[in-house]
């Protein structure tokens, strides 16, 4: 009867012990359900896109950038071949002046800032405000197209060394002070007949 009684009472306090931690671990669950991934990174297959926004100037007006890390964990390179902004398109620049972007096996590429491959929003800034999300698409020359939202923020702060403000700007041609004619003469100054006498100086006395 005393070894029911304990074995009874144990059961209880070992039930009891666990109650608070189920209750905690369901709490846990249900805050996890809340947590969202970031929105401005994607995994499609080897392909990466990381830390991807629109940048606006801080100013207002002027161009739009897009900046973003561009992972690649396949063996071969990859192309970023466009990048399309809702209906705007992107132009793409590489470091050597190309309209692609190329993403090295195992490698990983910035968009944006000094040195870097730039993605330049075509049209103007009306379309885009800041703290609005624009659907965007990475396309790759093998993985695809990437889609992905992109948050629209100003290029001040941490995102100013990324921003419009670090495309290169180009500088108007100096005029030249060279003559581009000649001075070399069409004609000659060679005459045309002679002077010979044609009568004597006899003296007439």
């Amino acid at each position: 009867m005393v070894r029911s009684f304990r074995r009874g009472a144990l059961a209880a306090v070992f039930a009891l012990s666990l109650a608070p931690l189920a209750a905690c671990a369901a709490g846990n669950d249900a805050q996890t359900l809340k947590v969202q991934p970031d929105s401005d990174s994607v995994t499609h297959g080897v392909i990466k896109v990381q830390n991807a926004v629109v940048l606006t100037q801080s100013a207002g007006n002027g161009p739009a950038t897009v900046s973003a890390r561009l992972f690649n964990n396949g063996d071969d390179a990859q192309t970023l071949q466009s990048v399309q902004l809702g209906s705007t398109r992107v132009t793409l620049a590489d470091k050597d002046g190309g309209q692609t972007v190329s993403v090295p096996g195992h490698g990983t590429v910035l968009l944006g800032g000094k040195g870097n491959p730039s993605a330049v929003v075509d049209s103007g800034t009306e379309a885009l405000r800041d703290g609005d999300v624009q659907n965007a698409v990475f396309e790759f020359s093998s993985s695809g197209p990437v889609a992905i939202q992109l948050n629209v923020i100003p290029a001040t702060g941490d995102y100013q060394q990324f921003g419009p403000s670090s495309l290169p700007t180009t500088q108007a041609p100096t005029p030249s002070t060279t003559p581009t004619g000649s001075a070399t003469p069409t004609g000659s100054a060679t005459p045309k007949g002679t002077a010979t006498p044609t009568g004597t100086a006899t003296p007439t006395s």
